[in-house]
């Protein structure tokens, strides 16, 4: 694993976007997956909203897809194994780069067809933990007629990224502004946040 972690670090030393494939198995993307469809079947996710604990809104013409909080507390096996997955890759990061980082949060998120999220940053004004953004993508036989890239805004151009499964995306929380452009069919992932105290 520490080749593909490399992989994500050092893509984002040169582009300040990481992107590394593969970083989550076949096998484990496949179980995460059966997870989130039995969450929205069971009507267990929720309408996202912009904002944290202190003031959260919800505005469906700016935010439309629907989340659910992975937690230890859940037992659920491969839940765990994907904390597992993620404890090891920040040992890794504190250790090659000194980053500090304490605690993380992550939740599953689905965007149905038509579903998208307009450009914003990630870290929240009025508090900083957040410092390096996740996403890993849970979408198998995705095609570019699908939509639903992931947008990038940097300084002179975009960088449009393809949600396909095992795809692992990082970077700075409070540096790039970014979106996700509607998407055509369902598209699922699991997005989170590398965080200190």
């Amino acid at each position: 694993m520490e080749k593909i972690f490399d992989q994500l670090i050092d893509s984002f030393i040169e582009n300040k976007v990481g992107i590394a494939e593969n970083f989550l198995s076949t096998d484990l993307s496949k179980h995460l997956i059966n997870n989130l469809k039995s969450l929205f079947n069971d009507k267990m996710m929720l309408s996202a909203g912009t904002g944290n604990d202190t003031v959260v809104v919800h505005d469906k013409m700016y935010r439309s897809d629907k989340i659910y909080w992975l937690d230890r507390e859940h037992n659920n096996i491969h839940e765990n194994s994907f904390f597992n997955l993620m404890d090891t890759f920040i040992s890794h990061l504190n250790r090659t780069c000194y980053t500090g980082i304490t605690g993380y949060e992550f939740h599953y998120t689905l965007y149905e067809k038509g579903a998208f999220y307009k450009k914003h940053v990630d870290q929240f004004r009025n508090n900083e933990v957040r410092q390096y953004s996740m996403i890993m993508y849970l979408n198998e036989d995705w095609i570019e007629e699908d939509g639903g890239e992931l947008c990038i805004h940097h300084l002179n151009h975009l960088q449009n990224i393809s949600p396909v499964s095992g795809k692992s995306v990082f970077f700075k929380s409070s540096e790039l502004e970014h979106e996700v452009l509607m998407t055509n069919k369902s598209r699922m992932s699991i997005t989170g946040w590398l965080k200190i105290n």
